[in-house]
């Protein structure tokens, strides 16, 4: 049985998961004739979240709360970024989805050491991380055009799904290692 500091550490990172799935990303560039025109980026918080909230609890309390989100979105709530329920089994979205957990790992490797955490160990397991969680997603891609025999979409659903959010999943590293100079503060100062 859980107990009560975990099961509300677990409760916390859940709600976390979930707020970040639906929190688009916008980017404001300002042009030269004094107009700032806004860019929506096609990702949205819930990676850097989950990398943030798994360097402030332990990894197998977001393993928990990262399940949780799963079963919620597949049978109850259509929480996922572009809906829910069994069908979303058969998205390619959903192979990311579960490239999250050794993503997971990955940082909570980094999160186990005792010394404090700096800039440049967050963006090698960061890489690392989504790497591995791009990895299992081309993987599930293959899996489903090999069980649905559709070879012709492999490429536009890894050039879609992968190869144009990887760039953006690696430029949220930035703003992940900026708030890690908060968290090391905060632990080391007690």
């Amino acid at each position: 049985m859980l107990k009560f500091n975990k099961l509300i550490e677990v409760f916390i990172s859940l709600q976390i998961i979930i707020i970040s799935t639906f929190i688009p990303v916008f980017i404001s560039i300002p042009f030269t004739n004094n107009f700032i025109r806004t860019f929506e980026i096609p990702i949205t918080w819930q990676l850097p979240s989950i990398v943030i909230i798994t360097l402030i609890f332990n990894g197998k309390i977001v393993i928990k709360a990262f399940s949780i989100y799963l079963i919620i979105g597949l049978f109850f709530i259509p929480v996922f970024h572009q809906g829910g329920s069994l069908g979303y089994l058969l998205t390619p979205n959903f192979g990311y989805l579960l490239g999250m957990y050794p993503l997971i790992k990955i940082i909570d490797n980094l999160n186990k050491r005792n010394q404090m955490i700096n800039y440049y160990e967050v963006i090698k397991y960061g890489i690392f991380g989504i790497a591995s969680m791009h990895f299992i997603g081309i993987i599930y891609n293959c899996f489903q055009v090999i069980f649905f025999n559709q070879s012709e979409i492999l490429l536009y659903n890894i050039s879609k799904y992968s190869i144009g959010k990887f760039g953006y999943h690696l430029l949220m590293i930035i703003p992940i290692t900026l708030f890690i100079k908060s968290i090391n503060n905060k632990r080391y100062q007690r």
